[in-house]
């Protein structure tokens, strides 16, 4: 490999899981797993710094010393550094505080330290050095947002309430059973930690809940939940949109673009609502889906099961439409604890690197009874096989750079992308059970296009929240419990949501015009890894 290319990469690579590297544990990388991070401004400024040079870098390497893969590696590297210089340049995660995993400083604690894994003396001083980090880090946190609002930078209401109520959800819980001893059970360090828990974090996360309190008094309302009332904001989110989704699309054209894909499905509600439910229009099908409570899970044990059903129907399909050789095997499991404050309804974390922990596919089981199950089967195809699990454990294992390797919502458009085309093509491969379960394919492909109506609609153009609600409630059927939960998720990750069906409609516009069959087109997107929009383009189209 181009040695110039390669260690730019290196160099991308460290400064990002060193700034971030809670997202590195879900990764599943370990040599992180020391760090807790540094969210001040100093940290972002001096990463912004970093990123700026590998960008220079980039610049100054003649593309035509390239060979084809280093070609891919170059636009792959490009589109990271943009996207992660922006980031730590427009900060917009510190005006926009909450629970939310993946986003969420504090959040990401939460979730990243019990997925850790210790197997030898090396993991278990790497988990003793982050947890005696971490109060530093929420101390930093708390300032930070005090700095922020002084810069006309205030973070959402909701966000900030999200954030209390995780936070003493933690501190309530009996600390034998609190998530941050979850990597110690079963090895001599956990009464070390258990120690540092008690008598460190906790302390810190008290601390940081009253921070969060002295702020909402000056906290944006739900009229003003979007990121352009916050200084810097509208820059912010147009960098955003670009990093999101990897094109050069604008706010207006996401947001038009949402509203035609809204209008499109309404023909696919009449087609499958008549023969799944007798019903043709949106809004009976809307009523029946939300108030019905037969079409509801039974228990907690009953969504776990119908959806381990869902993904071995899955695995037993890929053969035709995949030549990878065998699938990792993926496990379904119960979000839990502490995490599931602010989580998603949700979420995949693939196998460790070294194999110490398989991939999983996440749910929020609590309120099971009060959860629909007509989109089981949509929601694993999506997270599982042949979405999440497929495409990430095998990005594992290919030929290409190891700063390369572990790649999520860094490029999002093209995971989540792939996730919700897994959706779609699982109806080409015949994989739903019944026509009340396709249904619930298209109850999240509309969520998914509301999502460009509605984040641009608060975050460019203002909208309220109760606006952004009241779409989601007119043009989808997601329930009331989902709509407040994706919303409040929009406010706290600004841009995150268009990357799905942006990514869908490329991936889609590319099998129709290669004219390839199935299995050689998803080699051709698959078989690089990760890409930006643009990118991938070229490699399945000219075939390398």
């Amino acid at each position: 490999m181009n040695a110039d290319l390669d260690a730019l990469g290196q160099k991308y690579f460290t400064t990002q899981h060193t700034l971030e590297p809670f997202n590195s544990t879900l990764l599943g990388l370990s040599e992180f797993d020391h760090l807790a991070g540094d969210p001040s401004i100093a940290a972002g400024e001096e990463a912004a710094a970093t990123f700026a040079t590998v960008l220079g870098g980039l610049e100054a390497i003649d593309p035509e010393k390239l060979t084809a893969d280093e070609k891919v590696d170059h636009g792959v590297l490009t589109s990271l550094v943009r996207g992660a210089h922006g980031d730590a340049t427009h900060a917009l995660w510190a005006a926009s505080t909450s629970a939310g995993g993946y986003v969420s400083r504090q959040g990401l604690i939460f979730q990243a330290v019990p997925a850790m894994t210790i197997t030898d003396d090396e993991g278990a001083e790497r988990y003793l050095r982050r947890l005696r980090a971490i109060p530093g880090v929420l101390r930093t946190l708390a300032a930070r947002g005090a700095q922020e609002a002084e810069r006309g930078r205030p973070s959402a209401r909701v966000g900030l309430e999200q954030a209390v109520g995780q936070i003493e959800a933690s501190l309530r819980s009996d600390l034998t059973e609190d998530d941050l001893l979850a990597p110690a059970v079963g090895h001599a360090v956990r009464e070390r930690a258990a120690d540092v828990v008690a008598g460190q974090i906790r302390p810190a996360l008290a601390e940081l809940a009253a921070a969060h309190r002295a702020r909402l008094a000056h906290a944006r309302d739900d009229d003003r939940a979007g990121i352009c009332f916050v200084e810097g904001g509208e820059a912010g989110y147009d960098d955003a949109v670009r990093r999101h989704t990897t094109t050069g699309l604008t706010a207006a054209e996401v947001h038009d673009l949402g509203l035609s894909l809204v209008d499109e499905l309404r023909g696919r509600w009449a087609e499958i609502g008549s023969r799944a439910l007798g019903l043709s229009d949106l809004p009976a099908i809307a009523a029946r889906l939300r108030e019905d409570p037969s079409l509801r899970y039974a228990s907690a044990d009953d969504m776990i099961a119908r959806c381990q059903a869902a993904l071995a129907k899955a695995e037993s399909a890929a053969g035709r439409a995949f030549d990878l050789g065998s699938i990792p095997p993926c496990q379904v499991q119960s979000i839990g604890g502490v995490d599931a404050e602010g989580s998603a309804t949700a979420y995949y974390r693939p196998p460790a690197l070294d194999g110490s922990r398989s991939g999983v596919f996440f749910l929020t089981t609590a309120g099971a009874t009060e959860t629909p199950r007509y989109d089981c089967e949509a929601l694993t195809f999506h997270e599982s096989v042949p979405g999440h699990h497929l495409q990430l454990s095998s990005l594992q294992q290919l030929e290409i750079p190891y700063w390369r390797r572990s790649i999520d919502t860094e490029l999002g458009a093209f995971t989540e992308g792939w996730g919700l085309y897994a959706e779609r093509l699982a109806d080409d491969l015949g994989l739903y059970s019944d026509d009340l379960q396709l249904l619930g394919m298209l109850s999240l492909s509309a969520l998914r296009a509301a999502r460009l109506v509605v984040d641009t609609g608060m975050h460019a153009f203002g909208w309220s929240r109760q606006q952004a609600e009241q779409y989601m409630r007119d043009n989808t059927t997601a329930t009331e419990t989902e709509i407040r939960t994706e919303i409040v998720r929009y406010i706290g990750w600004p841009g995150q949501a268009l990357g799905y069906a942006i990514g869908r409609q490329e991936i889609l516009r590319l099998r129709e015009t290669s004219g390839l069959g199935l299995t050689e087109f998803h080699r051709r997107v698959l078989g690089h890894g990760s890409l930006p929009m643009n990118v991938l383009a070229d490699v399945v189209l000219a075939g390398t």
